[in-house]
């Protein structure tokens, strides 16, 4: 049994795809990027102290634990292009997006008491480009209002998406590969 320091139903549904039996241990950290931090350096810092804040708490409890804590963003020009405010945030993010192609990065940490590993995805998705209609509509939907970058390739947004180079698991939010890596080097079973 390992613990999943995230919220996300996204996460939640790929760790149960590859048969992990987990249990949800959120813990409350600044998110705020520090001053010069690029977007990898960010998403890095946030998998690790996830995964290490949310450990230093049940190792309070228990004398031993794992904990499995993931984080992703979106990077557009050098900039990190977060979670929409309100729809009106969402229509300007998604067009940003419309006709280019992003980075989606995603960081996977695994902390034990003995040590703490984590990998770095970097995907390139591209938009064809979207109409100022179908941005509309898209915005109208609840889809887009949690997620980085404002869009869900596993939802309606799949329609936008007119390549993908990297991981389809990663851009979902738990890059599925380097995952099931961490759990085999701490022991974990999958399937």
């Amino acid at each position: 049994m390992i613990y999943l320091a995230s919220q996300s139903p996204r996460r939640a549904e790929l760790l149960r795809q590859i048969g992990v039996e987990y249990e949800v241990y959120v813990s409350d950290i600044d998110e705020s990027r520090l001053a010069s931090e690029s977007p990898h350096e960010y998403v890095c810092r946030m998998a690790r102290n996830k995964a290490l804040v949310a450990a230093s708490e049940i190792i309070k409890t228990q004398d031993s634990c794992v904990v499995l804590a993931a984080d992703t963003t979106i990077e557009l020009d050098g900039d990190i292009i977060g979670k929409p405010a309100d729809r009106s945030h969402c229509r300007c993010i998604l067009q940003k997006l419309s006709g280019r192609q992003h980075q989606v990065l995603t960081a996977v940490a695994l902390a034990t008491p003995q040590r703490l590993e984590f990998r770095l995805t970097c995907n390139r998705v591209r938009f064809r480009n979207l109409s100022q209609r179908e941005i509309e509509a898209y915005c109208a939907t609840v889809e887009p209002m949690d997620k980085a970058g404002a869009y869900a390739i596993q939802g309606k947004a799949a329609v936008f998406i007119e390549q993908l180079e990297g991981s389809y698991s990663a851009v979902m939010g738990l890059p599925l590969l380097e995952t099931a890596e961490l759990l085999g080097n701490a022991a974990i079973e999958i399937f």
